[in-house]
């Protein structure tokens, strides 16, 4: 995708497309050089000031713990390093927990950090990145009930840690989220035995050639369906699931890839894509890949996710999609105005007043996808997925008929 408006981590992400170490693509490997070309080749934090960063707080009534799994899936080879063996999946699992139990949970190693920053090219301190405060707590008692469970995909070249503000305040509403990491397709995330591995995935992958990589993560996301919900699960609280009611969602890649297992896997019964393209999967006419009627929302940026846009692939599904759906656009976001990285820039000081805050991008984000997984998993009455709303006027509904009528999905316009 093209940056056109410079949302409030332009300024943090594109100083690296201007030396030309990398692009950014609604799969996270192309940017325009309009972007790019007012920004300052490199991003620091503010020289001499100590900056500490924090996670938006969650807003729901639960504590949030968290585990992590290593499953490795010995049916398949990893499809980036062949000789590397079985594909490996690093899974982050946040749960409902108790208050006051557990200890604070770290954003990001400091190794872990450094390394994602170096693949950005970015100059800010992986001390700073990696001490962000999080709301998530390792080793908390789990409170007693099922929940449903959302998974989520992180975008291309980046972890799953960048998503970690959204699974924070999923699970505090009352969801088991499970934030999956794909091997050699980000630089940060340590396996066992491993350690960091590299993003040996970067540079391979762009708009032409990114549905098999979207479908390699339908797999990997199958996969981990496959552990969570089998007879014997790896995860010691998989007690909590409620394994009847699973939502998926995504950013960029990650979206992509969350479209595409609703594609071949039953077992998902609600799905979002924050962002990024959808693969032959579920716009080719030619298929049944209407999703079998389950529910679909659609959240991404106005400059070029509006209908008719840069991205051609929106208009395709929202065609093909034969169920509840919604197709949302977010005025002067940018392509990671829906992940971590746009509140912690703001917190650097690099809002942009031209583009969408980053506080404002978090909430956005948060409030909607929110309210998608509370109405269609857990049968809430949502009305801000009714229409369009003063306090949130950088939201359009496209496609969108008044409520109580029928919009264009042949479904009401209530989820």
């Amino acid at each position: 995708m093209s940056v056109r408006s410079r949302g409030p981590v332009a300024v943090l992400l594109t100083g690296a497309v201007a030396a030309g170490a990398i692009t950014l693509s609604a799969c996270g490997s192309e940017d325009t050089a309009s972007a790019a070309s007012s920004a300052p080749s490199r991003a620091a934090a503010p020289e001499g000031r100590q900056v500490g960063l924090a996670l938006p707080a969650p807003t729901g009534k639960y504590a949030v713990g968290r585990d992590g799994l290593h499953l490795v899936d010995k049916s398949r080879r990893d499809p980036w390093v062949p000789k590397a063996g079985a594909r490996e999946l690093m899974v982050s699992m946040y749960y409902p927990a108790r208050k006051g139990t557990g200890k604070p949970a770290p954003y990001m190693s400091t190794e872990g950090a450094q390394a994602f920053l170096e693949q950005m090219e970015l100059e800010i301190p992986a001390e700073v990145l990696g001490g962000t405060r999080t709301h998530t707590y390792t080793e908390a008692k789990p409170t007693r009930g099922k929940f449903p469970l959302v998974v989520l995909s992180p975008g291309f070249k980046t972890p799953g840690t960048t998503l970690t503000g959204l699974a924070e305040d999923l699970t505090s509403r009352g969801h088991v989220v499970a934030v999956v990491d794909h091997a050699y397709e980000a630089a940060g995330v340590a396996f066992p035995g491993k350690g960091i591995l590299p993003c040996t995935a970067c540079g391979k992958v762009g708009p032409d050639n990114f549905g098999p990589a979207a479908e390699g993560r339908a797999k990997d996301l199958s996969f981990t369906l496959d552990r969570l919900l089998g007879r014997v699960s790896p995860w010691k609280h998989a007690d909590m699931l409620d394994k009847g009611e699973v939502g998926m969602a995504g950013h960029s890649l990650g979206g992509a890839g969350a479209a595409a297992t609703m594609a071949r896997d039953p077992r998902v019964r609600a799905g979002a894509n924050l962002d990024g393209p959808f693969t032959d999967s579920t716009t080719d006419s030619t298929t049944n890949s209407g999703l079998s009627r389950r529910p679909f929302l659609m959240l991404g940026t106005q400059a070029d996710h509006s209908p008719g846009g840069e991205d051609k692939t929106w208009d395709a599904a929202w065609r093909r999609l034969d169920g509840w759906k919604r197709w949302l656009t977010v005025a002067g976001a940018d392509h990671f105005a829906f992940t971590d990285l746009a509140p912690l820039a703001a917190q650097l000081g690099e809002d942009d007043l031209k583009g969408l805050p980053g506080k404002r991008a978090a909430e956005i984000t948060r409030d909607y996808v929110g309210a998608f997984f509370a109405g269609q998993l857990r049968g809430k009455d949502e009305p801000l997925l009714d229409g369009p709303t003063k306090t949130n006027p950088e939201v359009a509904f496209q496609h969108w008929t008044a409520r109580g009528a029928k919009d264009d999905s042949g479904t009401s316009s209530r989820p």
